[in-house]
């Protein structure tokens, strides 16, 4: 009962700002005064809060008022290949042994151990732009030029909830293959893109 509470005090609260009650980048009342508002405990209005910031509706930390997020910046992406200009960080790594489609794309036996990181990279205001997956066999090597193939993919359960989007949402998909001087392939990676969020001019 008390979860279905919180989800529709959630829902009426993504209303009022559909409606135009709270703007983007306007302050919300207090938690305290809207479990007042609504007549539940303010663990209840915390549920909600926490469900409508998870979506990208609110955002504001803890013990701060909550404030109505502005809706993600469009970007145009040029340079798949160029230096992320904002904060970046290494959320998950490790090796894998390479598939037949990975050892294609890498040039590689099939099976051969390759290392692998995943890249959230975050927008001026601290939100998931973009997830860039690497692959590479041995020690990482510079690379001469870079080649690129565009697509589209489905969020997948760990990407929608770093986009704070709906599982299997169509996202644009940037498939990069750095060559070495040799234009022999040292490293490709899959930059995952929300389509809400980007358009794309190379």
């Amino acid at each position: 009962m008390a979860e279905a509470r919180h989800r529709r005090i959630a829902a009426d609260i993504e209303r009022r700002i559909a409606a135009g009650e709270w703007r983007p980048g306007g302050q919300l009342p207090s938690r305290v005064d809207l479990a007042i508002e609504y007549d539940v405990h303010e663990q209840t209005v915390r549920l909600a809060v926490a469900l409508l910031r998870r979506q990208g509706i609110l955002e504001g930390k803890a013990r701060r008022r909550l404030a109505v997020a502005y809706p993600p910046a469009v970007r145009t992406l040029t340079d798949p290949d160029g230096d992320w200009p904002y904060g970046r960080e290494v959320i998950d790594a490790g090796t894998c042994r390479a598939s037949s489609d990975l050892a294609a794309r890498l040039d590689i036996p099939v099976r051969v151990t390759a290392r692998w990181e995943t890249l959230e990279c975050w927008d001026p205001g601290g939100r998931s732009a973009m997830l860039v997956t690497s692959w590479w066999r041995g020690r990482r090597r510079h690379h001469a030029s870079a080649v690129f193939e565009v697509g589209t993919v489905r969020l997948d359960a760990r990407q929608a909830q770093a986009f704070r989007l709906p599982m299997d949402t169509v996202a644009l998909l940037v498939q990069r293959t750095r060559l070495g001087a040799g234009g022999l392939p040292v490293e490709v990676a899959d930059l995952v893109l929300p389509a809400d969020r980007w358009q794309l001019r190379m």
